[in-house]
């Protein structure tokens, strides 16, 4: 693949119901797509991470198009992981002298997807199948899924909501208060009955001692794993603490960078489940040799994403070429840069979806999405 144009468009939707998290609230839904154009025609779409801070879109874009797109536009592509590997290198110390190796990386981890999906098209294969050890699969994959990012405000009307839709795991944002948390909790266990599989996420609201407090109280709850409940640069004594005061089991991984930071992750043998995200490090091309680690060493791998329908597409390949017991995220709030930068994307049936046999991510965005939301 030569590349011939390299570009990044930021879109913001409005939502009427903000999207809350422990240490933070989103107001408009925001996305940054990268689309990478070669010289024979073809486009490949990829997604940067770019949730917060709430100016972090634009930032990133401009990443893209002034730093990365000059090192990649004229170039002959063959491995979209070695290309991935030449950019962090030749970005690494401007990235050290402005403090930002994280929005270099997701910026990476954009291009990176791009540059899988362009790769697979060429092939013709859908990605999945390009990554996969069973790339003879006669049809499409099927993978589980659960709802995601359930806010502590009207959590069980918005959780039977995607119970009606087909879903049967369910993430409940916690962090906000022993009332609020356990009373969202005793609603959900009771809705979705007991076999439903339930979830719940601080996003690092916590330090050991408030950690050890709270963790008693969510034993009843039947809980596949606790996500985050210390910072990630908690000292690691910290997180062994709390993984022999509970038996529930931890789960992080989607503000780790570097694959010496996984691999010290899945060595400790504290985590359970672990969680890479693919536009905020990594891509394809780290995310994949991440994922197969983690399932070598006996653990859960299941993508972390909140973002728009390109990111999420990327993620479900990654999963369904690596395998294993893991569940896809998927955002249970209202955003319209999902669909409509995945305008194909599965219907959930079951708690599961079925990836179809398209070339690349098989994303081929809604244009209308583009001037409805385009805001750079």
């Amino acid at each position: 693949m030569k590349i011939e144009n390299v570009d990044a468009i930021v879109l913001r939707a409005p939502i009427e119901t903000p999207v809350k998290t422990s240490f933070g609230i989103m107001h408009d839904r925001p996305a940054v797509v990268v689309r990478i154009r070669d010289t024979d025609g073809a486009v490949g779409w990829g997604e940067v991470w770019c949730n917060f801070p709430g100016c972090g879109a634009e930032h990133r874009a401009r990443l893209v198009k002034t730093v990365l797109a000059p090192l990649l536009t004229g170039r002959e592509v063959v491995d979209p992981a070695a290309e991935w590997r030449r950019l962090t290198e030749a970005t690494r110390i401007l990235a050290l002298q402005c403090g930002e190796a994280g929005p270099f990386a997701q910026a990476i981890a954009g291009v990176d997807i791009a540059l899988w999906d362009l790769a697979a098209k060429h092939a013709g294969l859908p990605l999945w199948r390009m990554l996969s050890d069973n790339a003879s699969a006669e049809s499409g994959p099927t993978i589980r899924v659960y709802a995601s990012g359930i806010n502590p405000d009207g959590a069980e009307e918005l959780a039977a909501r995607k119970l009606d839709e087909g879903y049967r795991a369910f993430k409940l944002k916690i962090g906000f208060g022993p009332e609020i948390d356990l009373a969202n909790l005793k609603a959900l266990r009771r809705l979705i009955g007991p076999q439903g599989a339930l979830m719940v996420d601080a996003n690092q609201a916590w330090d050991l001692h408030r950690a050890l407090e709270l963790v008693p109280h969510l034993r009843d709850f039947d809980l596949k794993w606790l996500e985050e409940p210390l910072a990630a640069d908690a000292p690691a004594e910290n997180w062994e603490a709390l993984t022999k005061a509970t038996s529930i089991p931890l789960a992080a991984g989607e503000n780790l960078r570097g694959i010496e930071a996984f691999e010290a992750a899945v060595s400790a043998g504290i985590l359970s489940v672990i969680q890479p995200d693919v536009a905020k490090w990594g891509g394809i091309s780290g995310c994949v040799s991440v994922a197969r680690r983690v399932l070598q060493a006996g653990r859960v791998y299941c993508p972390h994403y909140l973002g728009g329908g390109i990111g999420l597409a990327a993620s479900a390949h990654v999963l369904a070429a690596v395998g294993g017991p893991g569940m896809l995220e998927i955002d249970a709030n209202d955003n319209p840069l999902v669909r409509g930068l995945w305008p194909a994307m599965p219907q959930v049936s079951g708690g599961q979806i079925s990836l179809p046999d398209k070339p690349g991510l098989g994303v081929e965005p809604d244009q209308a999405v583009f001037r409805t939301y385009q805001v750079e």
